[in-house]
């Protein structure tokens, strides 16, 4: 096992972990924005009115999204069992 091998399989879980999470920030980031000019233009300050929506926008995500980040989930699993015997050599 070299330097260069734990810094690619360093390097492809970084990029996994950001193609993972993305949807859902994305998604929350947008829903987060959208309510808060909302309440700027109607000078509501109310706390709750900001989580609710964002707490359905990251469960729509996730459930929309959920298949898509599965597959990139066990495709990773996959290759990095299969680069096992590799490593132990």
């Amino acid at each position: 096992m070299t330097e260069k091998y734990v810094l690619d399989v360093a390097w492809e879980t970084i990029m996994l972990t950001m193609k993972v999470s993305a949807p859902a920030l994305l998604a929350t980031l947008v829903v987060g924005l959208l309510v808060s000019i909302f309440q700027a233009a109607t000078q509501i300050n109310e706390q709750n009115l900001v989580f609710i929506p964002k707490v359905l926008a990251m469960t729509a995500t996730v459930v929309i999204a959920g298949p898509w980040v599965l597959r990139l989930l066990i495709t990773f699993t996959i290759d990095i069992f299969h680069q096992i015997p590799q490593v132990t050599h």
